[in-house]
Order: C-alpha cells, then structure tokens, then sequence
C-alpha cells in the first residue's frame, strides 16, 4: 500500500497547495481565483496517479469503493502482450486497506502542505480561511441538499473511471484530471466538491493537530458530509457504471 500511501500524500500535497496559494495572506499567487484551484486539483489528481501506479491508482476511499461494486479489480500488471501477470482483487479486506492508504497519504499530504506554507499560515486570517485550505465547507450550509451536491459531483467521477475502465478511451491520467476539473467548474460551487473522503477527512484531521496560529475550529458538525456523500456517489458511480458499459 506505499504505492497508494505516497500517491495520495501527493495529490493532497498539491491539492491544498494550491489553494494555500488562492488564499492566504501574501503569496504569489493571492486571489488567483477559483479556476486556479480547479486547475491546481486537477493537476494535483493527474500527479498522484502516476506516482501510485503500482497499486491502481485510486487516491480516493470512492473510488476504491465503486470498483468494489462493479467487482472490477484494484490494480493490475500487465506483459508487454496484454496479458494479466497479476492484480489485486475487489475483496472487502483489500477495500479496507486501500481505505487506510489514503487516509495515511491524506494525512500526509497535508501536513507538507502546512510546512511548505507555515509562514503564510503563520499571517493574520480568519481562521475560515485557514481551514478552507484543508477541508471543504458549503457556501450555504444545508447538510442535506451538500450531501446531494457531494453524491452528484463524486458519481460523476466515479462513473468516469468505471466506465474508461471498461472502454477503450486510453486517456488515463489525463482523462481524469480533467473530469476531476469539470466537476470543480460546474459542481464545486455549492460545496468545494470534496468528492473523496480521505481528501476531506485527513487534512481536517491534520488541521485539527498541527499547530497553526489561529486556527478555530475543525468544523466536525460538517464534516461527515464530504465523508458520507462521496462514498454514496461512489457506490452508485460503480454500480451504474458497470451496468452501463
């Protein structure tokens, strides 16, 4: 699982990098916009698949959980004919290790993300800001109709990959980074489209522990929705996306 743990801390190394870079205090790249962090997320997924190759590259417990469903395995090698030399297959223990992979990566990802930024972090903001560079949170709370956001947004990607899977599109990385992308323009809105638990939960965790200057509160009471909804997304991505192709 080092393949997954390593892939993961990337994409949310990146990931929260950039929007450090969005929004703290005195950086570079200060108010650069949405699209910046849209395009910065979408690199971020495209950087961390490759660097998790070896183990299929989920980066993602929605993922990992809608391959589950549709009993698609985790990650294959192959001979240079096509031929599978090995691959690791959808059970429920495999499910659960790919789930503490990310979470780890997660964790660690964003706990780079903090030192490469810790003078910024060190600046006065509001501490709303300062979470946002980890988890996400809703531009209007409603934990129900984030949730339908969340479950939209994380479908959609889950689909993708279990549909491209299946087909002969060939676009991999690429592929992904951009609908990763897409869902951030047309679907982030709402919530900041976390559409990964481990993305959401793990750097709240680490946000909770490390020692930023002025940080406030973690905000658990929203919390379970960007947990909640992409696994829900995830499931019904995998299983519509095996039924489909």
């Amino acid at each position: 699982m080092t393949s997954e743990i390593i892939g993961t801390a990337v994409l949310i190394l990146l990931g929260c990098g950039v929007v450090a870079n969005a929004i703290l205090p005195r950086n570079k790249g200060f108010n650069g916009g949405w699209l910046l962090i849209n395009f910065g997320w979408g690199l971020a997924v495209f950087a961390g698949v490759y660097a998790a190759f070896k183990s299929g590259a989920h980066l993602n417990p929605a993922v990992t959980i809608g391959l589950f469903v549709a009993d698609l395995p985790f990650a294959q090698s192959k001979g240079a004919d096509g031929t599978v030399l090995a691959q690791v297959d959808p059970t429920l223990a495999n499910m659960f290790l790919y789930f503490a992979a990310e979470l780890i990566g997660a964790m660690l990802g964003a706990a780079l993300a903090f030192l490469a930024y810790k003078k910024h972090f060190d600046e006065d903001a509001d501490p709303a800001t300062k979470l946002a560079v980890f988890s996400t949170g809703p531009a209007i709370r409603s934990y129900g109709w984030n949730l339908v956001t969340e479950v939209l947004g994380t479908f959609v990607l889950v689909f993708w990959v279990v549909s491209a899977g299946k087909s002969p599109s060939g676009l991999g990385p690429l592929g992904v980074a951009l609908v990763v992308v897409g869902i951030g323009a047309s679907l982030g809105g709402p919530t900041g489209y976390a559409i990964n638990p481990a993305r959401d939960l793990g750097p709240r965790i680490m946000h909770a522990l490390l020692p930023i200057k002025g940080k406030g509160s973690s905000d658990w009471s929203y919390s379970w929705v960007p947990v909640v909804g992409p696994l829900l997304g995830g499931v019904l991505g995998g299983l519509i996306g095996a039924w489909y192709v």
